[in-house]
């Protein structure tokens, strides 16, 4: 049985382009004992992959080519050493980027086949936990306080600005295109929305926040959190969750001028996290977003590749801003 595989064939250096990555044909692994065989339905890509490959992850390890690239999926189970985990199904894992992946079945996470398997890699996943846990436990939100959310179209974004809004607080999101910020407020209820590549950008940004921001969930870094770091009120609170601008590059620019001067006179703080520190909780954050997005107060976006081969593609056009929601790669049925 044949097993496609993306590899990454060299690692960047400055952008990330197509000829960082190669597709090529293996045979499908055999599991052992206590480990079962996968065939990848759904693949996700996000930003953190892309720290990966610069060496910016911790959690990643160090990059390295040659090996098949790195992703999590929604994979069906085709052979089972494990009797928790029955052929058939449907579990979310490790896989990478290729079609069959081994894991052990203690470490699988097994889903129910009821709906889009892809939301088990999108409001259920990585992206929703990590807006869910970043959103609350940092962010600690209170009715009637402004929070801005930066990538606000994105697959963390667009989740923890409408989670702002059942909190009863003011969202604000800050996205790349007018049609992302039209969606954001037509469509997911946001109460204001700017584009970062408007020439008017810091007029604008300074009207939406009105008196201040209360939280700024910063998933960009660079001149927008600079930008948010001079309208924090007192004691307000930044949630550090990615900083994509400083990805795709070989020169990140600077941090933003101001830290940490701004956060003691304003008694602002700033912390990052890893959504992995969860883990225990995961299933508490999941109970409470099938809830909302079952009741429809929680609208989860996602947009779509199809096919294997398409995933560098996919991941390119991610990086450049091109997704909506959380991007996804259809591999299988």
């Amino acid at each position: 049985m044949d097993n496609r595989q993306v590899v990454i064939a060299a690692l960047p250096t400055d952008k990330l382009g197509p000829e960082h990555f190669a597709l090529q044909t293996a045979s499908a692994p055999e599991p052992g004992e206590g480990e079962v065989l996968c065939r990848t339905l759904v693949l996700t890509v996000g930003a953190g992959q892309r720290a990966g490959l610069q060496g910016s992850a911790s959690y990643a390890g160090a990059p390295r080519s040659g090996i098949v690239m790195g992703g999590s999926a929604v994979a069906r189970v085709e052979k089972s050493n494990d009797e928790r985990v029955p052929v058939g199904s449907l579990v979310t894992c490790p896989a990478g980027w290729q079609d069959y992946s081994v894991h052990r079945g203690s470490g699988l996470h097994v889903v129910d086949d009821v709906g889009d398997p892809a939301h088990h890699l999108g409001v259920y996943g990585t992206n929703g936990l990590t807006a869910y846990f970043g959103f609350f436990d940092l962010g600690e939100p209170k009715p009637g306080q402004t929070v801005v959310v930066s990538a606000a179209a994105g697959s963390v974004g667009h989740l923890v600005g409408q989670m702002a809004k059942i909190s009863g607080c003011r969202a604000v999101g800050v996205a790349g295109s007018d049609d992302k910020c039209r969606m954001l407020c037509e469509d997911l209820g946001f109460d204001a929305a700017v584009n970062y590549r408007h020439g008017g950008f810091r007029d604008e940004f300074k009207e939406a926040c009105g008196d201040g921001i209360d939280i700024y969930f910063d998933n960009t870094g660079g001149e927008i959190l600079g930008g948010a770091l001079r309208r924090m009120k007192p004691h307000g609170r930044i949630v550090c969750c990615g900083v994509v601008s400083q990805y795709d590059t070989g020169n990140p620019a600077p941090g933003p001028r101001g830290i940490p001067g701004l956060l003691v006179n304003n008694r602002v703080r700033m912390e990052g996290f890893l959504v992995f520190d969860y883990a225990d909780r995961y299933a508490e954050g999941r109970a409470q977003m099938k809830a909302w997005v079952e009741s429809g107060e929680l609208k989860p976006l996602q947009d779509e590749f199809h096919g294997l081969e398409e995933a560098p593609r996919a991941f390119i056009d991610m990086l450049a801003g091109g997704n909506v929601g959380t991007r996804i790669i259809r591999v299988a049925d």
